[in-house]
């Protein structure tokens, strides 16, 4: 798979804005960038009792949806590997950007703001490699500004391609 990076973070301390700003300004660059969004809960992605629906109900592995201008295929999710799983999906993108999932490998960068009232991640996992904040909190990691987007596109994408890949 391209390049994965996680942008994790406690609830409402902003990593899909800052996501969303990423994804613009490497698409502006004209690096392709795919995005997935990890979720913790249990939900179903489909809506029941439509026809995607009761295909994958049947046993259809995969199942899709196809309209004029989307595809939304539904897999089954596997055990482990995850990634490796996706990997076809994203063969052409330089970068992968994971929202959360922060208990998988990978590198990871956390989002933070003060005014969110939680503590940083970073002060309690030695895997966050750099935070994303306006504010000036006491880490052993880098301290990456939020405000300026152009500069936290060069350094998101300089961390990931001066990591080694899994397995290096």
């Amino acid at each position: 798979m391209a390049r994965r990076l996680h942008i994790v973070g406690r609830r409402n301390h902003g990593k899909t804005t800052l996501i969303a700003e990423l994804v613009r300004e490497f698409c502006r660059r004209g690096i392709r960038v795919g995005t997935i969004k990890h979720s913790c809960h249990a939900h179903d992605l489909d809506t029941p009792g439509k026809d995607s629906h009761r295909h994958r109900q049947a046993g259809a592995q995969p199942a899709a949806i196809v309209t004029r201008d989307l595809i939304g295929v539904f897999l089954p999710r596997p055990e482990e590997p995850l990634y490796e799983r996706l990997e076809p999906l994203f063969a052409d993108c330089h970068l992968v950007i994971v929202e959360g999932n922060i208990d998988a490998p990978g590198l990871k960068i956390e989002v933070w703001r003060s005014a969110a009232g939680n503590t940083c991640l970073a002060a309690e996992r030695a895997d966050i490699l750099a935070v994303v904040s306006d504010d000036r909190p006491a880490l052993r990691v880098p301290i990456w500004p939020r405000g300026d987007i152009v500069t936290l596109a060069d350094r998101v994408f300089a961390l990931a391609n001066e990591a080694p890949t899994e397995g290096d």
